[in-house]
C-alpha cells in the first residue's frame, strides 16, 4: 500500500511476493493491476483531444474497417464513460475463455476477435461496465497514431509522468494466486487496454499524484479532464469521469477504481480537494467474499476525511 497525505509520501510493504517468501515486497516491486489499466486508457485519450489528434464525440467507426462498423452509433467518450452500450464482454470470447477461465481466459482472444466481434455486439442504452468498450476504444486510438496501443501509451503517457515499472510486459513480476495456487502472468492481448497493465506502489502512487497536481506535469489538460464528472449513476451522486468512479462527500470528492487478475487485486483512488491518495496492490485474486477493495476505498475516505482543511 502507498499513500499521499498533503507533501508527504507513505510507501506501506508487507509480507512477501510468493508464499514461503521467496522474494521480499519492495516499492518497485510490479504488479498485474487489471482494470486500473482503464484510466491509463482515458488518460491516453484526452492526451490525444489535448492534442487535436482525435475527438471526444467522433464515431468509432472513423477508425475502423468498414466492415467492423458497429450496429448502432458510439463515440469515443462513450467507450471511456462505460456507456456505449456494448456488452461487458465481447461477442465470441466466452468459446476461446472456457478452457483457461482459471488462469487465462483472455489469452486466446486476439486484436482481430476483438474488431469481428464489433458488429456482431448488440448495443443496450445505458451505462454498464465494459471490458470490450475501453479495451475497443485502446484499438481505435493506436490505429488514429499509427501505432501499437503499449508502443503509443508509453510514448505519451508513461514516459512522461516518470513510470519506469509500469508496463504490459510480465517480466520482472510478483507471483499472483488465486485461492492458494499461484497463477501464471496474465495474457489479454485482445483487450491490452482493458487489463494489461503491470505497475508498482511507488509508480502508482507518482500517477495518482500527477492527478492531484496536474499542472506540474507535462499532462495537465489530459489530467484534468479525466478528473470531470461526466455521466450520472442512477440512485445517488455518484457520476463517471474518463473510467474514474466520482463520488461527492461533504468537504471532498474521492475518485476511484480497482482492477483484478486471476493473481492479483488492486485499488487506487483519490481526493482532490482534500490532497490525498492512496494505491493498494496485493498478489491474490479476487474472490467473491474478498474484502480488500472495500477496505480500501475505507481506508481512502478515512485518509481524505482527516486530511487538513
Amino acid at each position: 500500500m502507498a499513500a499521499r497525505r498533503g507533501d508527504e509520501d507513505f510507501l506501506l510493504t508487507s509480507g512477501t511476493t510468493a508464499r514461503g517468501g521467496a522474494l521480499p515486497v519492495r516499492s518497485d516491486t510490479r504488479f498485474e493491476i487489471g482494470s486500473l489499466t482503464k484510466t491509463f486508457t482515458a488518460l491516453l485519450l484526452a492526451e490525444m483531444v489535448a492534442r487535436g489528434e482525435v475527438g471526444y464525440d467522433d464515431p468509432v467507426e472513423r477508425y475502423l474497417p468498414r466492415e467492423c462498423a458497429p450496429r448502432a452509433p458510439i463515440t469515443l467518450v462513450r467507450l471511456a464513460t462505460h456507456s456505449s452500450g456494448l456488452p461487458k464482454l465481447p461477442p465470441g470470447l466466452w468459446r476461446s475463455a472456457l478452457p483457461a477461465w482459471f488462469t487465462n481466459p483472455y489469452r486466446a482472444f486476439t486484436a482481430r476477435d476483438v474488431l469481428a466481434a464489433v458488429p456482431r455486439a448488440r448495443p443496450r442504452p445505458g451505462v454498464r461496465y465494459s471490458n470490450f468498450g475501453v479495451g475497443l476504444l485502446g484499438h481505435l486510438l493506436a490505429r488514429a497514431a499509427g501505432c501499437p496501443f503499449e508502443e503509443l501509451l508509453t510514448a505519451r503517457v508513461l514516459r512522461p509522468l516518470g513510470l519506469p515499472d509500469t508496463g504490459c510486459a510480465p517480466a520482472p513480476q510478483a507471483t499472483g494466486y488465486w485461492r492458494g495456487r499461484p497463477r501464471p502472468p496474465w495474457e489479454i492481448p485482445g483487450l491490452p487496454a482493458a487489463g494489461a497493465l503491470r505497475s508498482s506502489a511507488r509508480d502508482m502512487l507518482r500517477y495518482l499524484t500527477a492527478h492531484l497536481n496536474p499542472s506540474a506535469t507535462p499532462l495537465e489538460r489530459a489530467l484534468t479532464e479525466v478528473a470531470r464528472p461526466r455521466v450520472a449513476l442512477p440512485g445517488g451522486a455518484d457520476h463517471l469521469c474518463l473510467v474514474w468512479n466520482h463520488r461527492a462527500r461533504p468537504g471532498h470528492e474521492l475518485l476511484f477504481h480497482s482492477g483484478g487478475t486471476r493473481g492479483f487485486t488492486s485499488f487506487a483512488g483519490f481526493s482532490p480537494r482534500a490532497g490525498t491518495a492512496l494505491v493498494a496492490l496485493v498478489n491474490t485474486g479476487p474472490t467473491l467474499r474478498g474484502t480488500f477493495i472495500q477496505r480500501s476505498y475505507e481506508a481512502l475516505r478515512t485518509l481524505a476525511t482527516l486530511a487538513p482543511a
